[in-house]
C-alpha cells in the first residue's frame, strides 16, 4: 500500500478519473484544465449538466470559469490565504466531518484550530483579493458537499511555498472527510504523458522505483539484493540544485533525457550558463531541441508509437504501449540506449523484453507485483495492485491509511518570493495555452496549429493598458530583474488589473527568460514559476 504523503509527494490522484462525473462538488484550483486537460475538463462539465457545483479558484479568467457556479480570482501566489480562509468558515460553522476526524486523522489540535482562527474572511479578503463573501460561500459549498472532489495542477506546486499549498489542500480535504470514498479526493493532474509512470519508477533523487527512500538502509539493501551492485546512502540533487552545482564547478556531467530545460527552466540565461560550465553534457530526444542544440552529443531516441511498454495516467492507471511503426535512422528505444550505456559502464543489464523489466518493477514495488503483461492486455489497472487475482485500486485509502492515521498540518500564509513594486510593477504568472504543447517541439512541427496559434504573446488587462497606452496588437517589452523579450500584447479581461500572463511554449519570447531561478520551495526544491515581478513598455 502507499501513503498519503507519498501519493500527493507523487502527483497521482486518489481517485479515478470516471469518478469525476459523480462529484456534487468540484473544487478546481490552480489548473487551466480546459486546455491543459480538456479530457478531464468534459467529465467536470458532465457533473455539472448532471447538477454538481463548480468552483474555480484561479488568477485568471480561465475556460472553466463559464461553467463555474463560484469564481474566486486570487491574487498569485495567495492560495495558502484563501484556503485557511475556506478552512475557517468550515470550522466556525461546524461544516467539519468529526467522526472522521477523530478515527482517520491526528493534529486536529489547538496549534492547528489557533492557526486558522487568524485566517478570517476578511483576512483572506485582504491578502488574496478575493471578496469574503465568496470565500464564505466557497466553504459553505465544500463543507456541506457529500462528494467533493479537488483537483489541482502546476498553478498550485511551482510556486516558493508549493508544498505549504499542498498541505492545505490535504488539511481542507482531512477536515471534510473527503478522502477515501468514491468521487471524493486529492486530485493533482498530471502536466505531461507518464510522468506518474516516470515518478513510479523513481525518477527522483530521493526516492528507489515505488516511493521508497534512497536514505532508509533497510530499503536499500532490498535494492542491492535485487540488482546485485553496492548503491549510494546520499540523496541525489533536484534539477535546480543541480545547476548551481554546475555553475560552481561542482557537477561536471549531465545526461537530459526527453525534457527541454532551456526552455522550461526558470532565468534561462542561468539555465544555458549552468549547462556551459559542464565538461559533457549529453541529450536524448526524439526532436532536436533548444537543449540538444547545446549538447556535446545527442541520443536519437524513439517516440510512443515506436517502441514497447507501459504508461501511467494521472490516475495511476498502468496500460500497455504497442509499437506501431519503426523508430526512424538511428532512433532506439529509450531501454536500448540504457542498457548499451550501463554495458559499457559496467553494469551488464540482461533483459530478454520489456515484459522482462516489468516482472522487475513488481519484484522491487509491490503495488505492481500483480500487474502483469497478460493482465494489462485487456485494459488498465490502477496501482496499488498487489496480487494477480486483485482488480486494481479505484480510490486510495478506502480502509484508511498505512501509517495509522492522516496528519494535519500547520501552514501559514507566505508571500511569494518577489512581488510587484515601482520598477516592476506587474505580476507575471505563465502556463499553457490550448494549441501548442510545452516547449512546442512536438507541435510547432505542426503547420496548422502553427497557422491557428503560432506566435507568442502577453495577456494584459483592458486598464492596465489604457495605462500603458498599448492596444491590442501592439509590440512590447517585457522585463525583470533576469532579462526581458518582445512580444504582441493581447489585451483580454483574462487576468485581473496588475497580473499579466504569458504561454512559455514561444523560444522567439521565452517566458523563463523573465522567471526566478533563485525562489525555491525549500521542501522539495520546486522554483516558482507562476509569479514574479516585470515591468512592461511599448516598443
Amino acid at each position: 500500500m502507499v501513503g498519503l504523503a507519498t501519493v500527493f509527494g507523487s502527483g497521482a490522484m486518489t481517485n479515478s478519473i470516471p469518478e469525476i462525473e459523480n462529484n456534487d462538488v468540484l473544487f478546481v484550483i490552480g489548473s487551466n484544465t480546459k486546455e491543459n486537460h480538456p479530457v478531464l475538463a468534459l467529465r467536470m462539465i458532465k457533473a455539472v449538466r448532471k447538477g454538481a457545483k463548480l468552483i474555480v479558484a484561479d488568477p485568471r479568467r480561465v475556460p472553466m470559469v463559464r461553467f463555474a457556479h463560484l469564481w474566486l480570482q486570487q491574487r498569485p501566489g495567495t492560495d495558502v490565504a484563501l484556503l485557511n480562509s475556506m478552512m475557517h468558515v468550515i470550522l466556525k460553522e461546524d461544516l467539519v466531518d468529526r467522526d472522521f476526524i477523530v478515527t482517520m486523522t491526528e493534529g486536529f489540535d489547538r496549534e492547528f484550530i489557533k492557526n486558522l482562527e487568524e485566517y478570517t474572511p476578511e483576512v483572506g479578503q485582504r491578502i488574496t483579493g478575493v471578496p469574503k463573501e465568496k470565500i464564505i460561500e466557497a466553504a459553505r459549498l465544500y463543507g456541506q458537499a457529500e462528494r467533493a472532489g479537488i483537483y489541482y495542477t502546476m498553478g498550485i506546486t511551482q510556486h516558493s511555498h508549493g508544498s505549504d499549498n499542498v498541505f492545505c489542500i490535504a488539511n481542507l480535504a482531512l477536515m471534510t472527510g473527503n478522502l477515501g470514498r468514491e468521487a471524493t479526493g486529492v486530485n493533482p493532474l498530471r502536466g505531461q504523458n507518464n510522468v506518474q509512470g516516470s515518478s513510479d519508477m523513481g525518477c527522483m533523487p530521493s526516492m528507489y522505483p515505488g516511493y521508497q527512500r534512497v536514505d532508509n538502509p533497510a530499503v536499500r539493501e532490498r535494492f542491492q539484493r535485487l540488482w546485485g551492485v553496492k548503491l549510494s546512502e546520499k540523496v541525489g540533487l533536484t534539477a535546480p540544485e543541480m545547476l548551481y552545482a554546475a555553475e560552481a564547478g561542482k557537477l561536471r556531467a549531465m545526461y537530459i533525457m526527453g525534457e527541454n530545460p532551456v526552455l522550461t527552466d526558470p532565468d534561462v540565461s542561468h539555465t544555458i550558463k549552468s549547462f556551459k560550465s559542464l565538461e559533457f553534457l549529453v541529450v536524448q530526444d526524439i526532436f532536436m531541441t533548444e537543449t540538444a542544440e547545446i549538447a556535446d552529443v545527442v541520443l536519437p531516441g524513439a517516440c510512443f508509437a515506436e517502441k514497447e511498454g507501459t504508461f501511467v495516467n494521472t490516475d495511476r492507471r498502468v496500460q500497455r504501449v504497442r509499437k506501431a511503426v519503426e523508430p526512424p535512422g538511428m532512433a532506439r528505444e529509450d531501454t536500448w540506449i540504457i542498457m548499451q550505456l550501463s554495458k559499457r559502464l559496467g553494469y551488464n543489464m540482461r533483459y530478454s523484453g520489456m515484459d522482462e523489466i516489468f516482472q522487475e518493477i513488481g519484484m522491487a514495488w509491490p503495488a505492481y507485483a500483480g500487474i502483469t503483461y497478460t493482465r494489462l492486455e485487456k485494459g488498465g489497472i490502477q496501482w496499488p495492485c498487489p496480487t494477480t487475482d486483485h482488480p486494481g485500486t479505484k480510490y486510495l485509502f478506502k480502509g484508511g491509511f498505512p501509517r495509522g492515521k492522516a496528519r494535519f498540518t500547520v501552514v501559514k500564509y507566505r508571500p511569494p518570493y518577489e512581488e510587484p513594486d515601482e520598477n516592476y510593477p506587474f505580476v507575471l504568472t505563465t502556463g499553457r495555452m490550448l494549441f501548442q504543447y510545452h516547449t512546442g517541439s512536438m507541435t510547432r512541427r505542426a503547420k496548422a496549429i502553427e497557422t491557428v496559434a503560432g506566435e507568442p504573446y502577453i495577456e494584459i488587462n483592458p486598464d492596465d493598458a489604457v495605462t500603458l497606452g498599448l492596444q491590442d496588437g501592439d509590440m512590447v517589452r517585457v522585463s525583470s530583474r533576469r532579462g526581458e523579450i518582445r512580444l504582441k500584447a493581447k489585451v483580454s479581461r483574462r487576468p485581473d488589473r496588475g497580473v499579466v500572463f504569458i504561454p512559455f511554449h514561444f523560444k522567439e519570447a521565452a517566458a523563463n527568460i523573465l522567471t526566478n531561478s533563485e525562489a525555491l520551495d525549500p521542501l522539495c526544491k520546486i522554483p516558482e514559476l507562476k509569479v514574479c515581478a516585470v515591468k512592461i513598455t511599448k516598443v
